[in-house]
């Protein structure tokens, strides 16, 4: 997501930092490469035109110039002028209607239907009571694809298998959620391979007849400068209310999210950051900035981890860990936990770690997993005994729990090691903190790791 724009502005940024002051000719090179980072993130000629103007003139400011350092007053300014670009400010959706009407529109294969499903779920987990509707008659199995993702989820699709005319069925579907309670109507609308009259037409009959609350379009990031046509041509015929960014988490170029919002002037709701059906996250401009700046995004991190984390198991874990019974199984429900807010280089990417570059964030990630792999294979060979105390292995379990796993004894033997201290300190962490002290300073890594974190 953003890697290739973020690498080269956080490079660019850390070029200036070093030197002694703001100059035209250091700010002209740095400008210089900004553009070019836009331009090769695939944002649009005229947004970057826009964009280096609106930090050319805020740079060559008195009041700015008399700031700090040339890095800070950089970074500040290309922090501002980027959420400006993607909008300011988070919009929510409209809840207003009775029921609620939510429309997407957008080509195929930027997917649509799975965002209809996404979104569905968002929608209920925030309280609603939502109903799918299967409006795309015309593309093979599109009808039959939202129906599997239904019941994936547990959430109701209308559709009408045999019936083409997509008024009738909108309409029956909008009748039936207003007889059985569906507070949320979200329609799959039909998609084109490019756009077309046909196409147009059908959608606006749609939206002139149900006067949706809410009409997004849903954009595939990977689909580059061509994203500006297709938003702008949307938002002329239809005047779509907001866009979703569907696989922005395998783009690296990201310059679609950046430009379609300065073309219609709409904001981005949404963005699509895997491929399961929970991972439709809020859009949030100013985070979003954050990351790509290399700042960190902790806000949506501990957001995600108050929906994806069991309360009641983190309250039980925190207690075992203060104790003397934390256990290899304990040890396992939470690299469980750890797992459900993503793979190790997400987080790292949503932590504001100082003095490391995204290749050493990358090798770090690659070392972790490979790690953790290695010590989930030896906890899955122990016995059930072994895992809840780990105190009785001795060194012939040690060697069945090594041949086993296919771990070489001396790496179980410095797992387990590492285990132990890491149970010593997790009991002495509460009293660290209090007295002030930075807890990580002392913390044991798992082996291979040591080292690996600048000011640890």
């Amino acid at each position: 997501m953003f890697e290739s724009l973020s690498e080269r502005l956080q490079n660019t940024i850390k070029d200036i930092s070093g030197k002694g002051k703001l100059t035209e000719d250091n700010m002209t090179e740095a400008l210089r490469e900004i553009r070019r980072a836009l331009l090769e993130a695939d944002v649009s000629l005229k947004v970057v035109k826009s964009f280096i103007s609106k930090i050319k003139d805020k740079a060559e400011g008195e009041e700015v110039l008399k700031s700090i350092t040339p890095g800070q007053q950089l970074v500040k300014i290309v922090h501002d002028e980027l959420v400006e670009l993607l909008g300011g400010t988070n919009v929510q959706i409209s809840t207003e209607g009775k029921p609620n009407i939510i429309m997407l529109f957008g080509l195929q294969g930027s997917g649509k239907t799975t965002t209809v499903a996404k979104l569905a779920l968002r929608v209920r987990k925030n309280g609603r009571n939502p109903m799918m509707v299967a409006a795309d008659v015309y593309r093979p199995a599109a009808v039959k694809q939202l129906q599997t993702l239904g019941k994936q989820i547990d959430i109701t699709v209308y559709a009408e298998e045999n019936n083409k005319d997509v008024k009738q069925i909108v309409n029956s579907a909008i009748n039936k959620a207003k007889e059985e309670g569906y507070n949320t109507v979200i329609v799959d609308t039909a998609g084109r391979l490019q756009i077309d009259t046909e196409l147009m037409a059908e959608l606006l009959i749609l939206d002139r007849m149900f006067e949706p609350a809410e009409k997004l379009l849903v954009i595939d990031a990977m689909m580059g400068q061509e994203a500006v046509n297709v938003a702008r041509t949307f938002d002329e015929q239809l005047g779509i209310t907001g866009i979703v960014i569907t696989k922005l988490d395998g783009d690296t170029r990201g310059g679609a999210a950046l430009s379609v919002v300065h073309s219609t002037g709409k904001p981005v709701k949404f963005a699509g950051m895997g491929e399961k059906l929970d991972t439709l996250e809020p859009f949030y401009p100013e985070r979003m900035v954050q990351r790509i700046l290399g700042m960190g995004d902790v806000v949506s991190l501990v957001e995600k981890a108050r929906q994806v984390i069991d309360v009641e198991e983190a309250k039980e874990l925190e207690q075992k860990i203060r104790g003397k019974d934390f256990s290899l199984e304990d040890f396992m429900k939470m690299q469980k936990q750890m797992k459900s807010l993503g793979s190790m280089d997400q987080i790292l990417g949503m932590l504001p770690i100082p003095g490391i570059s995204k290749g050493d964030k990358e090798k770090i990630a690659h070392m972790g997993e490979t790690q953790l792999k290695k010590i989930e294979a030896c906890i899955n060979s122990m016995t059930v005994k072994e895992r809840q105390n780990p105190d009785i292995i001795n060194a012939s379990r040690r060697r069945r729990i090594a041949a086993g796993s296919g771990t070489p004894l001396s790496e179980l033997n410095r797992f387990l090691k590492d285990f132990e201290n890491m149970r010593k300190m997790m009991r002495k962490m509460t009293g660290m903190m209090k007295s002030g002290k930075n807890p990580m300073k002392s913390m044991p890594f798992p082996p291979g790791m040591k080292g690996k974190f600048p000011g640890f």
